[in-house]
């Protein structure tokens, strides 16, 4: 898959035919708009690569409501990496917002992969490192903004995830009902 090299390529060098043995550790899924692949509870198998489409990791509040808590559109990984890395049951969910394709490895693949390429090592610690500063951003975001300063800042950042994704998910995701982000987009379209 050119898309997975590509991305590879991003963070490592490597030859062709060390993508194809890396490439071989994982499975190519073809998963339909809003199937699950992870429920909470279960035992926390794999993590995705998104080729093509739109995952999101949630989970299900006191109040019955899901509140989102990540998505992962092209070349973007998700999972519960916690329990992956500790093979434990997730708090998580993980559910499929459009048609997607994507990649799956498992932890004893990851095991093995990292075995056969330890530059692999390198290239998942700098995505790692890339998602952890990107949730510390958020979590300063959460606390020095407004949520319509939030939602500005969001949008802006973002213009073509906004379009993209389902306003109640968006919703979910930036910790506002569905309604309050209709109030915000129309007061600031006035």
């Amino acid at each position: 898959m050119e898309t997975f090299k590509a991305h590879l390529d991003k963070f490592i060098t490597i030859s062709d035919e060390e993508f194809t043995s890396i490439f071989s550790f994982f499975q190519v899924l073809e998963v339909k708009k809003k199937e699950n692949l992870m429920l909470e509870g279960d035992l926390c198998k794999f993590k995705y690569f998104v080729l093509k489409g739109c995952l999101r990791k949630f989970f299900v509040n006191e109040k019955g409501v899901e509140q989102t808590t990540e998505f992962a559109i092209e070349n973007w990984w998700i999972s519960d990496t916690f329990a992956f890395e500790k093979q434990v049951k997730t708090d998580f969910n993980i559910q499929s917002v459009e048609h997607s394709t994507i990649l799956a490895i498992d932890f004893q693949s990851q095991e093995l992969l990292l075995q056969k390429h330890p530059v692999m090592e390198r290239y998942f610690r700098m995505v790692y490192q890339t998602a952890y500063a990107a949730a510390e951003k958020r979590i300063r975001y959460i606390y020095e903004m407004t949520k319509e300063e939030y939602y500005v800042h969001f949008s802006t950042l973002y213009p073509w995830f906004i379009q993209r994704i389902p306003q109640y998910l968006l919703a979910s995701f930036l910790g506002f009902t569905p309604e309050y982000l209709s109030e915000i987009r129309a007061k600031l379209r006035s």
